[in-house]
C-alpha cells in the first residue's frame, strides 16, 4: 500500500494516478475527498481528514509500503514556519507509530539552509525531524521553482502591464512542471531504490532570469516588450501585505528572494542530465499559462 499525502495536489494527485496505473494499491490523503473523484474512480482508498491530526495520519500510514510526505501551503497561519513545524512534527511522529520504513520527501532546493531561506526553512525543520527516525529510509526530493507559480503574476501582468517581484531579473534559477516531479518520483517509489537519508535534486529544464522570464510570456501574449521591475524589498512586502498574505509569510518571501539574490539559496544546486525535467517554460506558457492571461 502506497500512502500519498496531499493527493489533491500537483504532485501527490500525479504520483497516485501513475501508481494507480501501475496497478499498487494506494490510500489517497485528503481533507476534502470530493476533490479525488477520479482517484476513487481508479481504485484507491481515500482518507479524508487533516494533516495536524496525528491518530488519523497514524491510522492512514498503517501498513504502508512507502509514504509520500509533504507540507501543504497554508495561507491563513498567522507564523509559518512554527505550523510548518508543527505539521512536519505531526507526520514525522505518525510515521513512527505507524512503523513505516520508507518515505519520500518533497522539500525544496534551498532546504539545505537552516536559517534564511524564508518558507523554505521550514523543510529544512522537516528533512531533519524525518533524518532522525531510527531505520527510516528518506529519499528528500528537492525540486526547484514550480512554473505554476508563475499564475500569482497574472494579475499584475493584466492590470499594469508589467511582471514584477523582489528577486533580482539577471538572476537564473531552476523552474520546474509540477508533473515532472511527480514523474520523477513514481519510478523510486515503484523501485523501492533508497535507503538511509538521500536527496535528489529537480532542476527543471534549465534555468531563467525573470526579464527571460518576461519575454517568454510576453511573446506568448503578443507582448513582446512586457518588462520584468524588480521591486525593493519594502515595495514587495507592502505588494504581499496588500495582496492580503501575513506579515511573517510575506517577510518570509523577500527572505528567500534576498538569499537567492545574494548567492547562497542555490549554492548547494549543481545541474545534472539526471537532475533535469522535460518540460521546458515555453511550453507551459504555451499550452497552460496563457490561458489565464486573455
Amino acid at each position: 500500500m502506497y500512502v500519498i499525502t496531499g493527493a489533491s495536489g500537483h504532485t501527490g494527485h500525479r504520483i497516485a494516478q501513475q501508481l494507480l496505473q501501475a496497478g499498487k494499491p494506494v490510500r489517497a490523503i485528503v481533507r476534502n475527498a470530493g476533490k479525488v473523484q477520479d482517484l476513487k474512480d481508479l481504485g484507491a482508498e481515500i482518507a479524508e481528514g487533516d494533516l495536524e491530526d496525528e491518530a488519523f495520519l497514524a491510522k492512514a500510514f498503517q501498513g504502508a509500503t512507502a509514504v509520500y510526505a509533504m507540507i501543504p501551503p497554508k495561507w491563513d497561519v498567522a507564523d509559518w514556519r512554527p505550523w510548518q513545524l508543527k505539521v512536519g512534527q505531526t507526520i514525522t511522529n505518525a510515521i513512527q507509530e505507524a512503523g513505516v520504513k520508507k518515505v519520500i520527501l518533497l522539500s525544496s532546493l534551498g532546504a539545505h539552509l537552516p536559517s534564511g531561506a524564508g518558507p523554505v526553512t521550514g523543510l529544512y525543520d522537516f528533512e531533519t525531524l524525518l533524518k532522525g527516525v531510527s531505520g527510516l529510509d528518506v529519499l528528500a526530493v528537492r525540486p526547484a521553482y514550480f512554473m505554476s507559480n508563475l499564475y500569482a503574476q497574472v494579475d499584475m501582468i493584466k492590470g499594469m502591464g508589467i511582471m514584477g517581484s523582489a528577486l533580482n531579473g539577471d538572476l537564473p534559477a531552476p523552474m520546474i512542471h509540477p508533473n515532472d516531479i511527480g514523474d520523477a518520483i513514481t519510478p523510486h517509489f515503484l523501485a523501492l531504490d533508497w535507503t538511509g537519508f538521500s536527496v535528489a535534486d529537480l532542476g527543471g529544464a534549465k534555468s531563467y532570469t525573470m526579464k527571460e522570464v518576461a519575454s517568454i510570456i510576453g511573446n506568448a501574449i503578443g507582448k513582446p516588450e512586457l518588462p520584468y521591475v524588480q521591486f525593493s524589498y519594502e515595495d514587495s512586502l507592502n505588494g504581499m501585505l496588500g495582496a492580503g498574505l501575513a506579515e511573517t509569510i510575506a517577510k518570509g518571501y523577500n527572505e528567500m528572494y534576498q538569499s537567492m539574490n545574494e548567492g547562497y539559496f542555490l549554492d548547494a544546486y549543481v545541474r545534472t542530465t539526471a537532475n533535469s525535467t522535460a518540460t521546458t517554460l515555453e511550453a507551459f506558457v504555451e499550452q497552460e499559462l496563457v490561458h489565464a492571461l486573455k
